[in-house]
């Protein structure tokens, strides 16, 4: 009886599961840890180890792209049919420091396999994740009889982003004609659980400031001067104040111009989620919840641009009282920001907010870091949904819906090549990111390879009805 596609990807995966594995674990023994620069050397290693692993794997071209960080790999296999859309995955070589006496039950860059757990630094965050790639799309050839992908398939993984992806954009707009892409698939996320299979389908973006208050030149006697003349430490408490309305939306005007909002589907799918809101609470050390008014805390933290303090201060800090009227003060602010909001627009309404609200005899000044956009795929993507049934397949499960709070560097893929990004992953909550004992979960871990081997093919049969 002649085997099913679905079945001939599986048997592949298994017969290779343990070369598989071998080989992840000889690059997860690479500390590419991008952030101490004693690793710099290792960071460079694991991008030559994996440009010569894509070259084994088949991949025509490989090339490891120097920047002025760390260095980037990139890979391209071009489909036999000149009509299949062409698809970048991208991930991340680099890894967060790590050392066993951070906790760590054993040497954290010397895999260990617990039961059906692959314990290393990089095994979910994001070698493994990156690495399932390389067998799902040998199992896609073995089950189709193809000798080169269904799609023109291209990948890109950077060596910097747990440093902050400082050189990213930079090199995505030189390599601009390298990349161009139909669609972007991200495989650095996660899914809800074990038994909730999730698509990911956009991350908010980021804008970062710390704005600086002048007051008199010198500390200054509160006796003497205090109630007449301007306190900064008083002013920047009335700006964080002013931050929000008593809703809890952002009181800056025309913070939320622009939004796209959620809509009523979409917020079906976030109810529809198993969320236990006093495990969250207890995985966030906080004993209530706060936000917006009218949203939930997945919608708050999902799909809701937000303002936060994340450092105040100002005037004496020691220990007793020291009576004076401080000369400077200082506040610094983060923005995530929702699919619709513009960073450049965000900067200067916060700029023009900022001003109104201080009083004369106070002076500012206000630094914004390198802001990061949001980036949204609409459920009804055609892309979106090829990975939705990949997926569906791999799992043999429903596949439901998230989107990540946090920031990441695929927004700049978005914008710069102006293709929609799906996430792949495969990744748990319980796998620790940046935490000692960081794991992948191995029967998972072969799931995103299924997943990545039904993909190319469900692109290249969907894409040419999308269009």
């Amino acid at each position: 009886m002649s085997k099913t596609p679905d079945s001939a990807v599986r048997a592949y995966t298994e017969q290779h599961r343990a070369a598989f594995l071998d080989d992840l674990a000889e690059w997860l023994r690479i500390p590419s840890v991008s952030a101490q620069p004693e690793h710099a050397a290792d960071v460079r290693r694991s991008a030559d180890w994996l440009a010569a692993k894509l070259r084994e794997t088949g991949f025509p071209t490989c090339e490891v792209w120097a920047t002025p960080g760390a260095p980037a790999v990139f890979a391209e296999w071009p489909s036999d049919d000149p009509q299949a859309p062409t698809v970048l995955v991208y991930g991340h070589h680099d890894v967060q420091p790590a050392a066993r006496e951070d906790g760590w039950d054993t040497d954290p860059f010397e895999p260990v396999v617990r039961g059906n757990r692959l314990h290393a630094r990089g095994a979910a965050d994001d070698k493994g994740q990156v690495f399932f790639h390389t067998l799902g799309v040998r199992a896609h050839l073995a089950a189709t009889g193809r000798t080169t992908p269904a799609v023109h398939l291209k990948l890109l993984i950077e060596g910097e982003e747990e440093s902050g992806s400082p050189h990213f954009r930079d090199l995505v707009e030189a390599r601009r004609d390298r990349l161009t892409a139909d669609a972007v698939i991200v495989s650095d996320t996660g899914m809800w659980s074990e038994d909730t299979p999730t698509v990911c389908t956009g991350m908010r973006g980021l804008a970062e400031c710390e704005i600086q208050l002048y007051g008199p030149d010198q500390d200054i006697h509160s006796g003497s001067f205090g109630g007449a003349v301007p306190n900064p430490a008083t002013a920047v408490a009335r700006l964080v104040a002013a931050l929000h309305d008593e809703h809890a939306r952002v009181a800056i005007p025309g913070f939320y111009e622009g939004i796209t909002e959620l809509t009523d589907r979409e917020r079906e799918l976030f109810a529809e989620l198993p969320f236990d809101e006093d495990r969250w609470l207890s995985t966030a050390r906080s004993t209530a919840t706060y936000g917006e008014s009218g949203h939930t805390t997945l919608e708050r933290i999902w799909a809701r641009p937000t303002a936060e303090v994340n450092g105040i201060g100002g005037g004496y800090q020691g220990p007793g009282n020291k009576t004076i009227v401080p000369s400077s003060a200082m506040v610094k602010l983060s923005f995530r920001l929702v699919a619709g909001q513009d960073p450049d627009h965000i900067e200067k309404a916060v700029r023009t907010w900022a001003a109104e609200q201080l009083p004369a005899g106070i002076r500012h000044e206000i630094t914004f870091g390198a802001a990061t956009r949001p980036c949204l795929t609409p459920l009804d993507h055609p892309a979106l949904q090829s990975v939705v049934r990949a997926m569906g397949r791999a799992f043999e499960k429903e596949i439901r819906f998230t989107r990540e709070g946090g920031s990441g560097p695929a927004a700049d893929l978005q914008d710069v090549l102006a293709a929609p990004v799906l996430f792949l992953g495969i990744s748990v909550p319980s796998d620790g990111w940046h935490a000692p004992n960081e794991k992948v979960e191995l029967d998972l871990l072969l799931k995103g390879v299924e997943t990545s081997a039904y993909l190319w093919g469900d692109l290249a049969r969907n894409w040419r009805d999308a269009h």
